[in-house]
């Protein structure tokens, strides 16, 4: 098979969950001796160094984060010359990295679309009112010959959502690698809990810190460190001083992923309070450091971590409170969900993933064909 991979998520993400599953696809099916190649004439994206150059096509720009009027040159630009040249390679395939107006290839190649979540329709209310994504997912959606979703939560919604696409969706897990830890002692004066990414709305930052402020075991026993997400807004800074949290009791670190994973192997619980998310890799990367898991209950979060976790209802503060202490007070409780994340972890391989989704391929390859 030709697979293309077209250059919208390698123009959008200098860095990220999206870029990374592909990039780790391209990397799977080109040692089973497919043919891949990625079409993105201009891209900022950091991952794509990790292939072969024989599978990109493009030129990787010095442009640490770009100003968005020039993001959506480049992605006007990128549509163009990437549709020119996925034609004159003539792909099988072309598998689409996001939502995009137009077909990345011609119509007479077929296209498979990945969907992350729905996040945009369920949440509308934290994105701005003339936010494009969700009228563009549909737009993606409808001319895709099939939809890979990343969950079976994912694909509920979706159907939810875009009804018209319930014959033509497949679920695929993604895969999951660990990184090393850093050699070196992260700065800690006291056991902690850690939070990871960013905190808008839907992932429910606000009711973990209410939480532990409400609960004087955890309060006085342990930090609560953020890392990644960037650094506290002036709203949040404000909730922190106002549930009476000193500046160093509450705390934002930002780093690589290799700093990341020691965090992760020195905390105490790694804490999900999110309300929704399409798959969610935070728990998984947990889960390899050896660091026990305390989730929200709702969207993706109980088919990705399974029985290899804490749950509790994200809208009740005293509920995360209470997962939370069953877990960091029982070492018993975190010892059992430490060898329960071991084991999960085995499911979600890239080489799994990579299998599923080349049997996708061929499937709506010879579909095509046939009509």
């Amino acid at each position: 098979m030709k697979i293309a991979y077209d250059y919208q998520t390698f123009t959008l993400q200098a860095y990220g969950g999206i870029s990374r599953y592909f990039v780790r696809l391209a990397e799977e099916l080109n040692q089973r001796g497919q043919e891949i190649r990625v079409f993105a004439p201009y891209y900022c994206n950091q991952l794509l160094s990790s292939l072969p150059a024989s599978l990109v096509e493009g030129k990787k720009i010095s442009s640490k984060d770009l100003p968005k009027p020039l993001t959506a040159g480049l992605l006007v630009a990128n549509q163009l010359i990437a549709k020119i040249g996925i034609s004159r390679w003539r792909p099988d395939l072309v598998h689409e990295t996001y939502y995009a107006m137009r077909r990345s290839g011609s119509k007479k190649c077929p296209v498979v679309l990945t969907v992350y979540d729905m996040i945009h329709e369920k949440f509308s209310q934290h994105f701005h009112k003339v936010d494009p994504t969700s009228f563009l997912k549909r737009q993606a959606v409808k001319r895709a010959d099939h939809i890979i979703c990343i969950s079976e939560s994912t694909k509920r919604d979706l159907i939810e959502f875009f009804p018209f696409v319930e014959n033509k969706v497949s679920v695929v897990h993604l895969g999951f690698s660990a990184y090393a830890p850093e050699i070196k002692e992260a700065v800690i004066d006291k056991p902690y809990l850690l939070y990871v990414g960013s905190r808008n709305g839907h992932k429910n930052f606000t009711n973990l810190l209410q939480s532990l402020a409400n609960s004087e075991k955890l309060r006085s026993n342990f930090d609560l460190i953020a890392f990644g997400g960037g650094t506290f807004s002036a709203a949040e800074q404000d909730a922190i001083a106002h549930l009476k949290f000193n500046s160093a009791q509450v705390r934002q670190v930002s780093g690589n992923d290799n700093l990341l994973a020691l965090y992760y192997k020195k905390a105490s619980a790694f804490v999900y309070p999110s309300y929704y998310e399409g798959f969610g890799l935070p728990p998984l990367e947990a889960m390899a450091q050896n660091c026990a898991v305390v989730s929200s209950n709702t969207s993706s979060m109980p088919e990705v971590i399974g029985e290899a976790g804490e749950y509790f209802d994200p809208h009740s503060t005293e509920q995360i409170a209470q997962a939370i202490e069953r877990v960091v007070f029982s070492h018993s409780r975190k010892e059992e969900l430490v060898r329960l994340g071991k084991k999960r972890l085995e499911l979600f391989t890239w080489p799994t993933c990579a299998t599923q989704t080349q049997q996708i391929y061929s499937q709506v390859i010879n579909q095509f064909e046939r009509h």
